[in-house]
């Protein structure tokens, strides 16, 4: 007797319909049933079935409720996805594993962690739960975070030497390069120039502009980071950046971490693994205070930018904050508030207080670290 082959696009339905497709799509074997019994390990667990009623079934023996994932052991689990999915689908069901429903033995138990694929979901939960972690697999748990750090230092680099390859100064330039053309500066010169009859403008006398590198002597950067735990992925990005703009020549760059307390991380700028290693995630927040300290730091206000990635939720003195960003921004410096600083630059952040900071001059919104260089390289070269 001939074993029918299975149809990949109706056992793909399968997998996303789940158990009650099983009368159309014929059921699973063989992978895509395990498929779905990973599946419905992480899943199936979310409270939000049970609210609807959804009975779940087949891949886990008929267990019904949230009772069903308590069969297989995380590390069967991991174990099973690893061989039976995509890298990319990996990493997915990972980062919802410890995010999305909180499984922290996949980085607090050294089995899980000598499996796991390192992922900035992974290091963020690293970060989240190391206290949690004994030495023998905190030391483990570093593999993680050095792997994602050199990833993300390798990528920032470039986009850091991108934005600084020579700032582009407003003065003009007798060396005719493409990147330098000065378009505004083409037009207003060759205004004579322009035919009506044909609409077109022709360029007799194309304009460039010059770049420095002496406008870098002593700029500052402050880089003051909330450190509480709802910041981590913009904690891990302020790190990686502040290592990466560390070695840029005459701008001087501080790290300072805080939640009710100010810790200047400026010390370990150069390795941001041990940084990430010493923060301390949670707790509450008092932004004035990190405020006042940075303040404290300015040598040369209109050569300073202070940028203060927080989600604008202050737990101090809001009138003691308000007033020390209006104080800083009329003495010059360039005042820059980022309710977020990673790839993703979508932020949940208090947009009252934020707003009362724009209106005292701030510049305010969220960035990811190559636009947080690019303004940097921006501001230095005017």
């Amino acid at each position: 007797m001939t074993i029918p082959t299975p149809d990949p696009d109706l056992e793909r339905w399968r997998l996303i319909l789940g158990a009650p497709a099983d009368a159309c799509s014929g059921g699973l074997s063989g992978d895509a049933a395990a498929r779905d019994a990973a599946l419905d390990w992480l899943y199936g667990r979310d409270p939000d079935l049970e609210r609807r009623g959804v009975r779940r079934g087949g891949a886990l023996g008929g267990k019904e409720g949230g009772s069903g994932h308590s069969i297989v052991a995380a590390v069967d689990w991991l174990d099973d996805v690893h061989r039976l999915f995509p890298k990319e689908t990996v990493e997915r069901l990972e980062r919802d594993a410890v995010e999305r429903y909180e499984i922290h033995e996949i980085v607090t138990d050294p089995a899980l962690l000598a499996r796991v694929e390192p992922s900035q979901a992974l290091l963020r939960a690293v970060l989240r739960t190391k206290h949690l972690m004994n030495p023998d697999v905190l030391a483990m748990a570093r593999r993680i975070v050095d792997a994602v750090v050199r990833e993300l230092t390798e990528r920032l680099r470039v986009e850091v030497r991108r934005a600084f390859h020579g700032t582009r100064s407003r003065r003009p330039s007798n060396f005719k390069i493409a990147r330098d053309f000065d378009f505004r500066g083409t037009i207003r010169a060759n205004l004579a120039h322009y035919r009506p009859d044909e609409r077109r403008l022709y360029i007799e006398h194309p304009k460039f502009l010059s770049r420095t590198r002496k406008r870098l002597e002593n700029w500052q950067l402050i880089l003051l980071v909330d450190q509480s735990g709802s910041m981590v992925g913009s904690v891990i990005h302020s790190a990686v950046t502040a290592a990466c703009l560390w070695g840029l020549p005459g701008l001087r760059t501080h790290l300072v971490a805080f939640d009710t307390q100010v810790v200047d991380l400026t010390a370990d700028v150069t390795d941001p693994v041990e940084l990430l290693m010493r923060v301390q995630l949670g707790g509450g927040t008092d932004i004035a205070r990190a405020v006042s300290y940075g303040a404290g730091l300015v040598d040369n206000p209109r050569r300073t930018i202070l940028a203060v990635i927080t989600d604008f939720y202050e737990g101090g003195d809001e009138h003691a904050l308000v007033r020390s960003v209006r104080e800083l921004c009329q003495q010059g410096t360039q005042v820059l508030g980022l309710a977020a600083l990673d790839e993703d630059a979508e932020p949940d952040y208090d947009r009252r207080m934020a707003q009362r900071w724009a209106d005292v001059g701030a510049h305010v919104g969220a960035m990811t670290p190559g636009q947080l260089a690019a303004f940097v390289a921006e501001r230095i070269g005017r």
